[in-house]
């Protein structure tokens, strides 16, 4: 009864109720947060990665960061909101062809997604060579058994949507696809979902590349894999990079201007 008490007020605080000016500026402050964290973590290259918010008001638009602008150096107030014709319909600079290309499509085939993930770091792309899914061989990875796609093509820098719409179509349903040969993309409800999706499959592909090195890694039971993946629900990714988000707010504040 205690653990379901607490599950419960957990619940509440994480998904609280917000008006849609309030959910914009959540929206944005995490997504802001989420390019500082990112390049703490070193998943930044040079002009490639991005990360959108779905506006919750006009929402075939979407919040991402401006073309060129490095993660460590990203605020609120540079954020762009794009609409799904390509056009810059808040901000002042330009966005990444290959975002809109990729995320414009991701967003229209997921209408449950608010946020996706893209970046080129290193273990996700390293991982992404192989063409292969993740094995369920830590608890952690766990979260991505039978949720996680792989799309098997390279054809170069995603400029095309038609290109976007393979990728999501690769991703389906699931909250993570593997690009072959590019890296990885995770979505979520939330900015704090995808975002901490997408730091949690990192280092999965970073365990496995480094368990393989050592010999042949031992994977969960199927029955066990499955049971361990729903415990790692959309609370488990808000609640774990809400840690990461305080972190980031006390120590460079101004991202939030």
């Amino acid at each position: 009864m205690a653990e379901t008490k607490l599950y419960e007020r957990l619940h509440r605080e994480a998904f609280p109720e917000r008006t849609l000016e309030e959910e914009r500026l959540h929206r944005k402050r995490m997504l802001a947060a989420t390019f500082r964290i990112f390049a703490k973590l070193g998943f930044d290259m040079g002009i490639a990665g991005h990360v959108t918010a779905r506006d919750p008001e006009h929402t075939d638009c979407f919040w991402v960061n401006p073309f060129a602008v490095n993660f460590a150096r990203i605020k609120v107030s540079d954020l762009l909101l794009v609409n799904h014709n390509g056009e810059v319909v808040h901000g002042d600079r330009d966005v990444n062809r290959a975002a809109f290309a990729i995320h414009s499509q991701v967003h229209a085939y997921r209408k449950d997604v608010v946020a996706a993930a893209h970046t080129h770091s290193t273990y996700g792309k390293t991982w992404s060579t192989l063409g292969r899914l993740l094995d369920p061989i830590s608890q952690d990875a766990c979260a991505f058994y039978n949720d996680h796609g792989l799309f098997n093509s390279f054809t170069g820098v995603v400029h095309d949507t038609k290109e976007g719409a393979n990728i999501a179509s690769a991703l389906g349903q699931f909250k993570a696809v593997i690009l072959q040969n590019h890296g990885l993309l995770t979505v979520g409800q939330s900015v704090e979902e995808a975002a901490w999706w997408f730091i949690s499959m990192e280092r999965a592909c970073q365990s496995q590349l480094l368990a393989e090195a050592a010999g042949k890694p031992v994977p969960i039971e199927d029955r066990y894999a499955a049971i361990t993946a729903k415990q790692q629900d959309r609370l488990t990714g808000v609640l774990s990079f809400r840690m990461l988000f305080e972190q980031i707010a006390d120590e460079q504040p101004d991202l939030f201007d």
